[in-house]
């Protein structure tokens, strides 16, 4: 079988609805935690997800681990390997790629649609269409130099960007299993208290989109992964 690493940073923010989809294309998903593990295997596996966590790419002096996982996305980009991130992992990579990451001065957290660019109708994402997505950032990356930007909301101009058909960033959360919403419920609780969200609007969102999204989704990853063999 085919081996995919994820960076994991949260237990909760896994690679949800990528599991199936890895599993039914013949890839073997293991995790790896950033901050504690050796990430050398990350380097050299078929296929590299960066995960994400509520921390930035900047807070290198707080978190060190962080300089170990940029090595290992410019190593992955240098060769040319398949590479795809979410929200941090997103901005890890326009990072890498010498764009840069910025707060926006808000928190974008719930469920909204696309803008697709018209590259982005012309790629994996157009599955989407106008199915609202999960938002969940404060933080924003600039389209790095040579990639495709792919989409936007109203709140973030840059949501998703692609370099090739081997690397593929996204700051929404396409990943994220609907069904499961309430871990993330509790574990940002904190954060989303301080934003002045009400945890049940959210809960709520959720029930509506959860189908829909859901089948989005593995749209998405199947198309986005049959692609990197074309």
């Amino acid at each position: 079988m085919k081996t995919a690493i994820a960076l994991r940073h949260i237990h909760f923010e896994d690679a949800g609805n990528l599991e199936t989809v890895l599993s039914g294309q013949g890839y073997e998903l293991h995790y790896l935690d950033p901050a504690l593990d050796d990430l050398g295997d990350g380097a050299r596996a078929d296929l590299l997800l960066v995960l994400g966590a509520p921390i930035g790419v900047d807070d290198e002096q707080i978190y060190p681990f962080l300089e170990r996982e940029l090595s290992v996305v410019r190593e992955r980009l240098s060769a040319g390997r398949p590479l795809l991130g979410i929200c941090l992992g997103a901005q890890l990579i326009a990072r890498a790629l010498g764009a840069k990451v910025q707060p926006m001065g808000v928190k974008e957290i719930g469920f909204s649609p696309l803008i697709l660019t018209p590259e982005g109708r012309a790629s994996a994402l157009a599955a989407v269409g106008d199915t609202p997505v999960l938002h969940w950032h404060g933080d924003q990356f600039d389209i790095p130099p040579g990639t495709l930007k792919l989409a936007s909301t109203p709140v973030c101009a840059n949501q998703a960007f692609a370099l090739g058909r081997k690397v593929l960033g996204l700051q929404f959360h396409l990943e994220a299993e609907v069904r499961k919403l309430e871990r993330w419920l509790v574990g940002h609780a904190c954060e989303i208290g301080q934003a002045g969200i009400d945890p049940r609007a959210l809960r709520a969102e959720a029930g509506h989109v959860q189908v829909r999204l859901s089948n989005a989704a593995h749209a998405v990853f199947n198309t986005w992964l049959r692609n990197l063999d074309a």
